[in-house]
């Protein structure tokens, strides 16, 4: 992972300060190690994530770190995306995506 601040870790500790309090839109990515897929769109995370800095904050939770807040959403499958604005999710995909090349 790059030193881009835009790009952040968040655990079930300081996930709503980060992630719900943001004053910004916050994707977040819930990720496991030995996930392939997960591993697999991570470069393309970080890329959006330099892309849209001020405009969009980008996190990532470990689920086998910090399980409390992906029970909470309930997160059953991984990757898991999902978009908070405002305090509110708006947004979710789950499992692995055919991406289209504009992103990959």
């Amino acid at each position: 992972m790059s030193t881009n601040t835009n790009l952040f870790h968040v655990g079930d500790q300081d996930f709503d300060a980060k992630v719900l309090k943001s004053s910004k839109p916050v994707i977040v990515d819930f990720w496991a190690a030995w996930c392939g897929p997960c591993r697999n769109i991570a470069p393309v995370f970080e890329r959006l994530s330099n892309e849209y800095e001020g405009k969009l904050g980008f996190a990532k939770m470990d689920i086998d770190e910090h399980g409390e807040t992906p029970g909470r959403l309930g997160i059953q499958a991984i990757p898991t995306l999902m978009i908070f604005n405002g305090g509110k999710a708006i947004g979710r995909l789950v499992g692995r995506q055919r991406y289209c090349s504009c992103i990959s």
